[in-house]
């Protein structure tokens, strides 16, 4: 799909999500994307958020029976790392300049430009969904659809810029070092998985506290400062026209902002869900509290959940674009078709913990 042997290199190490590695250089630098599944199917693309790759962000979704059947069945995956983020990064020249949130955008544009990729859905979490909804607004025509975890949509506080600067001089002095990656587990998790009554810390925190260590510090700067320099989205909220599944998890950090945003949006193509005792990455901690929510929004889409029956029957057929489905009807896409427990503009999930 308009590929060239000098613009990308695909390795056939093991990845651990399957599927294969590409670099794909752009005017504003080389990208990482790991490429899953049937290239004819139609996109979706991913986009973590600061300081995790899809490993890291995505992997509990992924791995869900469930989501399987529903994403991987229905799509090819294009998981994008932020630059610097995927594994075993080397350090990004200091000589390289530092990219702002449109230039991450644009970077993700010329991504599609490169797998010839008209139009694509998009899941991203926190910062990752900052950077897609942005992409939403700058190239309307090519996103169908946005899923956001714990959203962010305004310009960082005085209290959150003030943060995010000891954060940045954290990675630059001591890299990633154990107090950075406290900050960054509060920023991902709730307290109620951080602070297990058992004493001993759960697998979900383990894993994520390996994966950070094998970030480039540097590199997760150059993200964070992007972050931290990102203008207000307010305005634009109300003129995206793609449809928006936005997840909120409320012990996150960004709770608050993630509610502010799906206020802002056309209430006939966005829904909220309130995930408890869950921190920002809902991916992670609670992904099966995605799951139904996910199934219904795609079902507007014209997506379905595999099943056996259809899957023996199929022939190996693809689904079809989304473009070429005649939407089901759009109060599958209402708060009050998402849940059970239901408030004016939002639903709850309730989690057993």
């Amino acid at each position: 799909m308009g590929e060239s042997s000098d613009s990308v290199s695909i390795d056939i190490d093991l990845i651990p999500l399957g599927g294969k590695e590409c670099t794909v250089k752009t005017s504003k630098g080389s990208m990482s994307v790991l490429v899953c599944g049937d290239r004819e199917k139609p996109a979706l693309i991913t986009y973590p958020d600061v300081a995790l790759n899809y490993v890291s962000c995505f992997q509990g979704l992924l791995f869900c029976p469930e989501a399987a059947s529903l994403l991987l069945h229905n799509f090819c995956i294009y998981h994008i790392d932020a630059p610097g983020h995927e594994l075993g990064a080397d350090v990004i020249s200091s000589d390289e300049p530092l990219l702002c949130v449109d230039d991450l955008a644009d970077q993700i544009a010329e991504v599609l430009d490169f797998f010839g990729l008209r139009e694509v859905l998009c899941l991203g979490v926190t910062a990752g969904a900052y950077v897609l909804t942005l992409l939403a607004m700058k190239y309307k025509e090519r996103v169908l659809g946005l899923i956001l975890v714990s959203p962010i949509c305004k310009s960082p506080s005085w209290t959150e810029w003030l943060y995010n600067k000891v954060l940045m001089n954290l990675l630059y002095f001591y890299g990633m070092c154990g107090v950075l990656k406290e900050c960054l587990l509060q920023r991902y998790f709730s307290k109620e998985l951080r602070c297990s009554v058992q004493g001993a810390e759960s697998d979900i925190i383990l894993t994520c506290r390996r994966l950070l260590d094998e970030r480039q510090g540097l590199n997760v700067m150059r993200f964070l400062q992007a972050i931290n320099a990102r203008h207000d989205l307010t305005e634009g909220l109300k003129d995206l026209q793609c449809k928006t599944l936005i997840f909120a998890g409320e012990s996150s950090p960004f709770h608050a902002e993630s509610v502010y945003m799906s206020s802002k949006m056309n209430h006939k193509i966005c829904a909220l869900v309130e995930v408890q005792a869950c921190g920002s990455l809902v991916t992670e901690e609670h992904p099966n509290s995605m799951i139904t929510p996910l199934e219904r929004f795609l079902m507007g889409f014209g997506y379905h959940r595999q099943t056996h029956a259809a899957s023996s029957s199929s022939n190996g057929s693809n689904p079809a674009s989304p473009t070429s489905h005649s939407c089901i009807a759009p109060e599958l896409l209402s708060p009050e078709s998402l849940g059970i427990k239901l408030k004016p503009i939002r639903t709850r999930v309730d989690v057993q913990i």
